[in-house]
């Protein structure tokens, strides 16, 4: 076993959805650092194509297009990574929930998870490999006032993931999850811009500071590499210790 290049990706085409901003910009990178030959793909093309600099490849892509999806599964064949990181939250309370803000959020974080999982998946089951990595949450275990629809569909795409693993394994597919704690990206600009509400989080997880995308970048790379070989239905959690710690009280010795 050639244990120097066990996270190494040549040879590899990986593909990044959501890659023009926070977690996904730094996964393309970290991917295409270890090797990989990554494309760049993003509903904002200029975003995308600001990632993929000179080196890489920007594609646009509308994960919410169904014929885009399955176009693009045809061009970019075959993929043999495929992260998506491409979510949104509507933060309400479940009454104040409208059905229009309800089906916003599931068609972007559940739907199109599956749409995804089954226009990819299916080339690599038919070549006999292949390594599909979704975006969990802390929310997908863990929930609070105002997250209910948001926590519904990170939880679901977990069990979407472990039943792609199920259903592909025979085929040397491999599904896994990623679950970030708190994470300084676009979606969270809401409470950082509110101190107090910052200030709580950071101080909810272990190593008590929020993350930055770069630091979810290694959890990408060790998943989509050979160094995880045998690990798929899975949720990997890259969140300070935010599940592991209650910490709402420090008590004395």
């Amino acid at each position: 076993m050639d244990y120097a290049s066990l996270f190494r990706l040549d040879g590899k085409h990986v593909l990044v959805i959501g890659a023009g901003s926070g977690i996904g910009r730094e996964s393309a990178l970290a991917l295409a650092a270890h090797g990989a030959r990554v494309t760049c793909a993003d509903r904002d093309l200029v975003a995308a194509q600001e990632t993929a600099g000179s080196e890489l490849t920007a594609y646009e892509l509308d994960v919410l297009d169904d014929a885009a999806v399955e176009r693009a599964a045809a061009e970019l064949d075959p993929v043999d990574v495929l992260v998506f990181t491409a979510a949104t939250n509507v933060r309400k309370r479940i009454l104040d929930y409208t059905s229009e803000e309800f089906d916003r959020v599931v068609s972007l974080n559940l739907r199109a998870s599956f749409q995804l999982i089954r226009a990819f998946g299916r080339g690599m089951a038919e070549r006999g490999s292949g390594s599909i990595i979704g975006f969990s949450s802390i929310r997908g275990t863990t929930v609070e006032p105002g997250q209910s629809v948001y926590a519904a569909t990170k939880a679901g795409l977990v069990q979407l993931l472990r039943t792609a693993a199920a259903e592909l394994g025979p085929s040397g597919v491999r599904a896994n999850a990623i679950a970030p704690g708190v994470v300084e990206t676009p979606l969270t600009a809401q409470i950082k811009a509110n101190k107090g509400w910052y200030d709580a989080y950071a101080q909810k997880g272990a190593l008590g500071r929020w993350a930055q995308p770069s630091e979810l970048a290694g959890a990408v790379v060790y998943l989509a590499s050979d160094a995880a070989s045998f690990v798929t239905g899975s949720v990997l959690a890259v969140d300070g210790g935010w599940t592991a710690v209650d910490g709402r009280f420090d008590p004395p010795n």
